[in-house]
């Protein structure tokens, strides 16, 4: 097999190593905002409502937003676990893309009938939340950048202008080098409307914060431990705290377990690792360019992403996606030092005129992968109760959507959205353990190996790839 970029032009160790050194385990994100953003009461007695909302990320708070806007005379509350936007939410890139199906590949390998419609879509979306941040004054840093993706091998480079979006700008070596300057770029493409850098802790409690100012109950520290009802009477929710009634439970939980057993197995936690830097010197910004502070990727299967932040860090991150056995949750995970080890020698061999940077916070996230990699939607009780999870990593934009599907959906509104393939079907679970392990562990090898031989999949890729299982992003 052929060696990567990152395996052929490793840094030297020490500069590894002294970057590490004083690094932080903790989420940048969520430590910006410690002092700043506000707390909600646990929940201490019983109460009935008209709404409840189950998960204090994204997706529950636009639902909840949503929900009670669209009814103010309702009562609507949220129930979050911990914090608000402690967990996936709250430590993500920082990217606000369009797409609501983890790239248009995805979406093609799927839903051939329906990709214009839901590239269309996804723009719109993000074109929505766009408004509704400068309506409603939320600081959420906020940058409509692009998406700049990058070839780091000859192969990759032959993908380049497949797309069918008019607006995409497929670029050469020196011209993507123009915008961002790092040796192993061999050409890209930019798409001017996909992306938007933001503040993924700030966007959180911002969004509770309008939540809270419109009427919608918050409860932190609220952990819910059963839900049950029928089609006839109200769903009761159980917490430590007291039962809450309602006649609406939406349930967006991301990759904790479901209170709906029927979708237990629908996704996996995968752990995906982060690099901060910290703030860069005007030489040092200089050195890599990056005016136009395009968001980043590059185009392997094991893929990085980076984007620079308000005050010129860099973030670093992704490749080394972690699947361990039995499918926990475990705060112990998020100390993988191998892999951060990794990422920040992969930081080097990319942007080389940065030896001598160090990073300054060092964390990782929990994402709730399904095997048709993007959101899916399901429900119970005569649709009283809507769920919605599986966004693999790409839900800053499309929970948005989401939180549109869930209310037309409780609404009994028929409409473009809820049409579509995409939000009628659901995906097929992941077996049970130990054929998950087996099964996500053998799958991330041949994605490993296609990087190696020029992008080509194997025997096991190509019969994921035929039973609509394959990863495309």
């Amino acid at each position: 097999m052929k060696p990567t970029i990152f395996e052929t032009h490793r840094p030297a160790a020490k500069i590894v190593e002294d970057s590490l050194s004083d690094t932080k385990l903790g989420c940048f994100w969520v430590e910006d905002v410690a002092d700043s953003a506000a707390r909600y009461p646990v929940l201490a007695q019983d109460a009935r409502v008209d709404d409840v909302v189950v998960g204090g990320g994204y997706a529950g708070l636009w639902t909840a937003i949503k929900l009670k806007t669209e009814h103010p005379e309702r009562r609507v509350m949220l129930l979050e676990a911990v914090q608000i936007g402690w967990a996936a939410s709250g430590r993500n890139g920082g990217f606000c893309e369009a797409s609501i199906t983890h790239g248009e590949p995805n979406a093609e390998s799927r839903w051939p009938n329906e990709t214009g419609v839901l590239s269309r879509l996804g723009y719109e979306n993000l074109d929505a939340m766009e408004r509704f941040f400068a309506e409603h004054e939320l600081d959420v840093d906020f940058e409509r950048t692009g998406q700049l993706a990058v070839a780091n091998a000859p192969h990759q480079v032959d993908w380049l202008g497949e797309s069918d979006d008019p607006t995409v700008e497929v670029l050469n070596a020196e011209e993507v080098q123009g915008r961002i300057n790092s040796p192993t770029f061999l050409g890209g493409e930019f798409a001017p409307r996909e992306n938007a850098n933001l503040h993924p802790a700030k966007l959180a409690a911002e969004l509770a914060r309008h939540a809270a100012k419109i009427g919608v109950e918050i409860h932190e520290g609220t952990p819910v431990k059963n839900l049950e009802g029928s089609t006839d009477t109200p769903m009761r929710l159980t917490t430590d705290g007291g039962i809450v009634t309602a006649e609406r439970v939406a349930l967006c939980t991301n990759v904790f377990p479901s209170l709906l057993k029927r979708y237990r197995f629908h996704t996996v936690p995968v752990y995906d690792y982060v690099l901060m830097t910290e703030p860069l010197t005007d030489e040092q910004l200089a050195s890599i360019g990056w005016d136009g502070r395009e968001g980043l990727a590059d185009m392997a299967n094991q893929f990085h992403y980076s984007r620079l932040t308000a005050d010129n860090r860099i973030l670093w991150g992704g490749y080394d996606a972690v699947y361990f056995s039995g499918g926990k949750i475990k705060r112990q995970y998020e100390d993988r030092i191998e892999t951060h080890r990794k990422l920040a020698s992969h930081f080097f061999t990319t942007f080389p005129q940065l030896a001598g940077v160090k990073f300054s916070h060092r964390w990782a996230g929990v994402i709730d992968t399904s095997t048709r990699f993007c959101a899916f939607f399901g429900q119970a009780y005569g649709g009283r109760v809507q769920y919605v999870a599986g966004f693999t990593g790409l839900g800053v934009g499309s929970t948005h959507f989401a939180a549109d599907v869930l209310v037309d959906r409780f609404e009994g509104r028929i409409t473009e959205r809820t049409e579509l393939e995409m939000v009628r079907q659901v995906p097929l679970p992941f077996p049970p353990e130990p054929a998950a392990s087996i099964g996500i562990n053998a799958t991330r090898w041949a994605l490993d190996r296609a990087d190696h031989n020029d992008g080509k999949r194997n025997v096991l890729l190509k019969t994921l790839d035929a039973l609509g299982l394959g990863f495309d992003s």
